[in-house]
């Protein structure tokens, strides 16, 4: 465990780490190593809740796409209480309207899942003593977001589906596989097929064609 772990308060920050998929929790614990101290873990809304009130962490590590109501909710309601804990949006989309829906909701800052254990540490220790950080990207969606005189208009369509609908839309419309989206977001490929589904019957698509261009044209790829 090296000084540079280590934050203001002279020892490493005490984590949680919300995510839906218990392979992907365990993979960022081995990750981490003992760069950090890793105080519990959630995978919904409701259990994210409760062992942040529990254990109330130095930070907590938060996948934005969650069941019972995404991440923004568990800021929502964890930061009324309880608005020293920093967050941390860890997550496998890039997508502009996640990470400023997060960072409006309290996240200090927003990484995505290609980042390595090394650099997450380091996130997590500049995030845990009150800097900013997103992955490079990303921090230009939140500087025009907030630059802007306006909010960004909602589009009716794209607010039909749920969020992990937008995701399997996302890496559809890149030109992933199916078992590529599967493997991406720790999910079956039967999973996958019926998200796909799903999104083509709400947006009255046909295809995967049509639905690399409507998300194209959002500029949701």
């Amino acid at each position: 465990m090296g000084e540079e772990n280590t934050f203001a308060s002279g020892r490493v920050p005490r984590v949680v780490i919300v995510d839906d998929h218990r392979l992907f929790r365990s993979g960022v614990r081995g990750e981490l190593g003992d760069a950090v101290e890793v105080v519990g873990e959630a995978g919904d809304v409701d259990g994210a809740v409760h062992v942040i009130n529990e254990q109330r962490p130095d930070l907590v590590l938060l996948d934005v796409h969650l069941p019972g109501g995404g991440g923004v909710e568990v800021l929502r309601r964890v930061l009324t209480k309880h608005p020293e804990i920093r967050f941390l949006a860890l997550s496998v989309s890039d997508a502009a309207e996640d990470v400023i829906g997060v960072v409006r909701g309290g996240a200090r800052g927003y990484v995505t899942k290609t980042i390595s254990g090394k650099e997450l540490a380091d996130a997590i220790v500049r995030v845990a003593d009150g800097d900013a950080v997103f992955s490079p990207r990303l921090a230009g969606f939140v500087l025009d977001a907030f630059a802007a005189t306006d909010a960004p208009p909602v589009d009716p369509e794209l607010d039909r589906l749920t969020q992990r609908e937008r995701e399997v839309l996302r890496l559809i419309a890149r030109g992933y596989a199916y078992k590529e989206v599967a493997r991406e977001l720790f999910i079956s490929v039967k999973t996958v097929e019926t998200h796909v589904s799903s999104v083509l019957r709400k947006l009255q698509l046909s295809n995967r064609h049509e639905l690399s261009r409507w998300a194209t044209a959002r500029r949701l790829v």
